[in-house]
């Protein structure tokens, strides 16, 4: 059942579209974007039924599947004045590749082309679509930021969450050489090619480590996971957070890796 949240009169309808990574490893990101979103004046919707957007799928050749889970989902999620998601890649997956793999089915491609319209990434959102600022959250801190690849080439996101970032009281981005490099997840990619996505995401966690930042901030958990566990196994102090976790003052609470 959907669940709606209270919101003020008149606040567009946003479907929150949770992502896999999400709901399966760290739903604290899913209630930080719910509570980001109620704070910037939206009515969030969790639609029930959610799946795979089809990005794995999608990325294996599999354009059968993709499609089949591309129009499970536009029916899900079309009836809300915006669908945001706390992931450039699947985000990305919905507004530029679902019209692609239905170009040819003429009962959906107008949906599809229509859905992908109001999607968004959650960090573009709220800073372009609601110019909202976190009020009173204050963190103490440096952080370096990752530009996932997605979101960075296929959304053109990346002066959004630094600017989000930037009213975040005590907060201070450091500098990061390669901060627009790929980390090596490359979602199937480190599970075809574990040697060279491990070697990618060696000269990531290094340049990481070289800021001297406490905190590794990104938009795609996917990316996040890969550099925490890779921080990790290399003993560094280096604690990650999605983004929007700390808009909504949850960083204070366990990086990525350290729930119990």
């Amino acid at each position: 059942m959907d669940q709606p949240c209270p919101a003020p009169r008149d606040a567009p309808r946003v479907a929150l579209f949770v992502t896999c990574l999400v709901d399966l490893i760290r739903p604290r990101v899913g209630f930080a974007a719910i509570a980001a979103l109620e704070a910037a004046g939206c009515e969030v919707i969790v639609p029930a039924g959610q799946t795979c957007c089809g990005q794995p799928a999608l990325n294996s050749g599999d354009r059968a599947t993709a499609a089949d889970l591309a129009r499970r989902t536009i029916a899900l999620l079309e009836g809300h004045d915006a669908v945001v998601v706390p992931s450039g890649s699947c985000a990305a997956t919905i507004r530029v590749h679902y019209p692609e793999i239905l170009e040819d089915d003429p009962a959906w491609i107008g949906r599809a082309r229509a859905l992908a319209a109001k999607t968004w990434e959650i960090l573009a959102y709220l800073d372009e679509a609601r110019g909202w600022r976190p009020d009173g959250v204050t963190l103490p801190a440096t952080a370096a930021y990752h530009d996932s690849c997605s979101g960075l080439r296929e959304l053109g996101i990346k002066r959004q969450p630094r600017r989000l970032l930037g009213a975040v009281a005590g907060l201070r981005l450091t500098p990061l050489a390669g901060e627009e490099t790929c980390c090596g997840f490359g979602g199937t990619f480190c599970v075809k090619y574990p040697a060279i996505s491990n070697a990618i995401v060696g000269e990531k966690a290094a340049a990481i480590d070289a800021t001297g930042a406490d905190l590794l901030l990104s938009g795609d958990l996917g990316c996040l996971m890969n550099m925490a566990g890779k921080l990790h196994r290399d003993g560094s102090r280096v604690r990650a957070f999605h983004t929007v976790e700390l808009l909504a003052g949850m960083g204070d609470g366990p990086a990525i890796g350290e729930e119990a």
